[in-house]
């Protein structure tokens, strides 16, 4: 279970995201008033999706983090995937509208003016967007939380936007190309697009109970094995709930051993196991050595 400082640090990236994603987009609102950049546009469309998604996150979080009830014994934890899926959603609806626009402007052209001052608006953007990351990335460490990473994979994608935008905006400004603020804008939509579809894949993964990553289970099965009177094991399944992993697995020990004595190393391995994933709740099944029974192991293998 997750300490109260982590849940806490969880609120306050997501109170940090809300916050920022606001003034963001009043600061690019301003900077489309005064240029009328279709760059900047694309830029500010997105900071209002994040608008909606950071609310989204911490609506997620304040349900990830409850504790485990009568009808959700395993937790709220997937709250934070659907809040992932909802994201990718408002990504990809971003990319859409911004993809549409700048087609249209390519068709009816308009002169971006003022470049100066949207270039100086978009690098406070820019250097405010560096901050909220930094934070989140430090929330990511303690919390491994999948709202929390969904929500700065937004921030990430605003770096990379933010920093077409200050590209475009200077071409324009230094050399005059004016069709530069609008192949960046749709750059920026195709790049938005990929990752709203790469989000919303890691996120139907959590909600389908994907396992782990494989070189984490090798090293399960190795620490099992090799554990004090551990003479086999099999079935190990894993899931991931928000930041909260789950793994299931069956230990061989011999069976004339006291269920005490299976219990205590049963338990060895536990501590073993959470050592590689602090944030695991594990599960082991005592089975006698040798028995022959019906495992998941051959039902994958079949």
């Amino acid at each position: 279970m997750f300490s109260d400082k982590n849940n806490t640090l969880k609120k306050a990236a997501a109170w940090a995201s809300v916050s920022t994603a606001v003034l963001l987009c009043l600061i690019k609102g301003a900077a489309v008033f005064l240029t009328g950049s279709l760059s900047i546009m694309s830029s500010m469309v997105d900071s209002l999706s994040d608008i909606l998604s950071s609310l989204i996150t911490m609506a997620a979080v304040h349900f990830s983090v409850k504790p485990p009830s009568e009808n959700h014994r395993y937790g709220y934890g997937k709250a934070e995937s659907i809040s992932a899926m909802i994201q990718a959603a408002f990504i990809v609806g971003s990319a859409v509208f911004i993809f549409y626009d700048g087609f249209d402007r390519l068709i009816h052209p308009q002169v971006v003016e003022k470049t100066d001052v949207g270039i100086v608006i978009m690098v406070i953007s820019l250097i405010i967007t560096l901050l909220l990351i930094g934070f989140q990335r430090y929330v990511i460490k303690k919390t491994n939380s999948t709202a929390i990473i969904a929500d700065s994979a937004h921030y990430n994608v605003d770096v990379l936007s933010n920093a077409a935008v200050i590209v475009s905006l200077a071409v324009v400004h230094y050399i005059g190309w004016q069709w530069c603020d609008i192949v960046m804008a749709l750059f920026i939509s195709i790049y938005l697009l990929i990752s709203g579809i790469k989000l919303a894949g890691q996120a139907v993964a959590e909600i389908t109970d994907h396992e782990i990553d494989a070189e984490i289970k090798e090293k399960i099965v190795h620490l099992a094995r090799s554990s004090e009177g551990v003479k086999g094991c099999h079935d190990l399944r894993t899931r991931v709930s928000g930041a909260q992993i789950f793994i299931e697995i069956h230990l061989e020990f011999d069976g004339r051993q006291s269920l005490y004595e299976t219990h205590r190393l049963s338990n060895i391995v536990e501590q073993k196991i959470m050592r590689i994933c602090p944030q695991a709740q594990v599960i082991v099944h005592q089975d006698p050595y040798g028995i022959r029974e019906r495992r998941l192991d051959h039902e994958i293998k079949d």
